[in-house]
């Protein structure tokens, strides 16, 4: 087989001549579709305003997952049948923890500024490698902090440009969503009961339960308009908007995570999304006529250059594991053990 080590006394193959990709090689390679996902994050901010208001958010939530949720569901019948009892409690949980991240977020959307929600929900790149060092019992290396702490510094510059605010109750429903999404991380990285649950069964039970959380709360008098009273009211350029979101924000971004964790780590992937705010603005500029002006340029340089470093530090983190053991094939040094690294398989996107 292709991928067996080949026999001493084998002759050499044109495939085992050819020189292997690297580990390195790999990151970088992975981290090409995080940052198409960090750029399909960053126009969910205009795409949420244009379609929810603050009497449709239950609803537009029903809607946004119900699009996708028939689809995962016919496509891993058979998967979701093999999943055992436990299984299907657990990730019912996880649902439920998945169903407050996405009420705060787009309860926060709604009542902040987009300058605002996209600063505070940028603070997840922060609290991921300090919730990742709390479950492996490591210490971030003070150069991966620095890093952060850059990227961080370069959101704040980046939202001078449209100016803060005083704190909302938006801003601080936007603070909750990113230290919910932490605490779904870290509950699956320790959730046993998940553990040998495939991705796709994962996430179609984990997006069911966020649907009945979010079809109940619509149906309570007083929440705001109904699904069907929203949907009556879309045009072409609202279920446009809701297909964005459910499709490319949910969807796609999740399955990229579950690619790139498992190729990198989630302290390099959380900084690359962490690029999420640039994009954010440079959509601004195009489609919205913003203008950041100097502050907001400098704070665009300032986070590629904090993701960037970040990166390189996350490599030489890896690079002990590696000398460690030279046999490990380049997929295999590449993936972090699944006890030791919170893992973000069957976790959604935005």
């Amino acid at each position: 087989m292709p991928d067996s080590p080949a026999s001493p006394a084998s002759p050499a193959s044109p495939a085992s001549l050819a020189s292997p990709v690297s580990p390195s090689r790999l990151g970088r390679l992975a981290d090409v579709p995080v940052l198409l996902v960090a750029a399909v994050w960053g126009s969910s901010y205009l795409a949420a305003k244009g379609v929810t208001t603050a009497d449709t958010v239950t609803a537009v939530l029903v809607l946004r997952f119900a699009v996708v949720l028939p689809v995962l569901v016919v496509a891993g019948r058979r998967r979701l049948r093999a999943l055992s009892g436990p299984q299907w409690r657990g990730a019912g949980m996880l649902g439920l923890i998945l169903a407050a991240i996405f009420l705060l977020e787009t309860y926060g959307v709604v009542h902040t500024s987009a300058t605002n929600a996209g600063l505070i929900i940028s603070l997840t790149m922060v609290f991921t490698p300090i919730a990742e060092s709390r479950v492996r019992r490591v210490r971030l290396p003070g150069a991966f902090l620095a890093a952060a702490g850059l990227s961080v510094l370069g959101v704040a510059l980046l939202t001078q440009g449209a100016g803060f605010t005083a704190p909302s109750g938006g801003d601080l429903l936007m603070l909750g969503a990113a230290v919910a999404r932490t605490v779904h991380v870290l509950a699956m990285a320790r959730a046993d009961s998940v553990r040998g649950a495939d991705a796709l069964s994962l996430t179609t039970v984990q997006l069911g339960s966020a649907v009945a959380v979010f079809a109940v709360l619509a149906a309570v008098p007083g929440t705001g308009a109904s699904p069907w009273a929203a949907a009556a009211d879309f045009d072409g350029g609202d279920w446009l908007g809701l297909l964005h979101l459910s499709v490319f924000c949910t969807l796609f971004a999740f399955f990229v995570q579950m690619w790139a964790v498992r190729r990198t780590s989630p302290s390099r992937v959380g900084l690359l999304l962490g690029t999420e705010p640039v994009w954010a603005a440079a959509l601004g500029i195009a489609l919205a006529g913003d203008r950041p002006g100097w502050p907001g340029l400098v704070g665009a340089v300032l986070v590629l250059v904090g993701t960037g470093w970040g990166r390189s530090v996350a490599d030489r983190r890896r690079e002990p594991d590696r000398a460690r053991d030279p046999e490990q094939s380049p997929a295999q040094t590449s993936r972090t053990p699944r006890r030791q690294t919170p893992d973000t398989s069957g976790t959604p996107g935005r």
